[in-house]
Formats: structure tokens, C-alpha cells, sequence
């Protein structure tokens, strides 16, 4: 991601304690929008945040991402997220064969959170079946151990 960072429209989906965003940060992206439902999670942010300097160029939310995602263009400006990193769990107990990462490319697919050209980094679990949908195109895939990085790219603004 590092050659599209600086300047970008940052959005970190499931931020955990906020590691990629911070760094996208530290590389000159900015707004980052990070999204967490987890409160000792956006805690830890929101120090980070504050004692890295990055308050200003920084919004921490507290959501469910699955819930819907429509609701973040507003955080985004009119031309939506350049960037969209997530990293869901790896494993949904309730609905094994659709995965996280899955459900949340769908989401942002109908969203219209994206800039054109949105550039999307998916981890997910080598095991787990990935569906890209319309509008969302794959472009490449990295590993790392048991991890995958799916690299989808927006074909359309939707």
C-alpha cells in the first residue's frame, strides 16, 4: 500500500488497536477513519492517536461493521476512501461458508464509500472462500503463513 498512501482517504475496518492505520498515518495519509466496536480497542487508539500527534487527521469509531457501512461517507468527504484496509476475524461460528471478509467486501461494494480507483486490501484466513462482488474487481493476492491479502481495486464508484 505504501506507494498509494500519502494523501490518501484512509478507512481501517475491525482497527483492532489501530496498527495500520497508525502507520498510514506516519506515511501522510490523511483523514484515517478508524472502525472498531471493541472499547478497550478504540481506548488504545485514541492514546495512540493523541500521543503520536495525529489527532487532527484522525476519527475513531465505535461500530459494529457489519451493521452497514453507507453511514461512513460521511467521515470520507465527497470523493469516498482511496484506501479500505480490513481485517476481520478469520473465523464466522454462525455462518461458516461466508466469511467476514466476504460479508464486508459486499458492504462496501453498496456502500458508495469508495473513491474511484479505491484500492482494497482484504486479510482473511488461506481457508476461507473469498467473494468479490460486483463492482470489485481482484487484482492480486499475497501470503503470509496462514494469511492471505486479497488486493481488490473498485471497477466503479458505487
Amino acid at each position: 500500500l505504501r506507494p498509494y498512501v500519502t494523501g490518501a482517504v484512509f478507512l481501517d475496518l475491525y482497527a483492532g488497536v489501530g496498527t495500520v492505520g497508525l502507520e498510514a498515518l506516519s506515511r501522510g495519509a490523511g483523514p484515517v477513519v478508524f472502525v472498531e466496536k471493541a472499547g478497550l480497542c478504540i481506548k488504545v487508539i485514541e492514546k495512540n492517536v493523541e500521543n503520536l500527534g495525529f489527532k487532527e487527521r484522525a476519527k475513531v469509531l465505535k461500530a459494529d461493521v457489519l451493521s452497514g457501512l453507507k453511514w461512513l461517507e460521511h467521515y470520507a468527504n465527497y470523493e469516498g476512501y482511496n484506501i479500505i484496509f480490513l481485517s476481520p476475524p478469520y473465523r464466522d461460528p454462525e455462518n461458516l461458508p461466508l466469511s467476514y471478509t466476504s460479508r464486508t467486501l459486499a458492504l462496501i461494494a453498496e456502500g458508495g464509500i469508495m473513491a474511484p480507483g479505491c484500492l482494497i486490501a482484504a486479510q482473511h484466513h488461506k481457508k476461507e472462500r473469498i467473494d468479490i462482488p460486483p463492482g470489485l474487481e481482484k487484482t492480486r493476492q499475497e501470503k503470509y503463513g496462514d494469511t492471505l491479502v486479497d488486493f481488490v481495486r473498485a471497477t466503479v464508484r458505487v
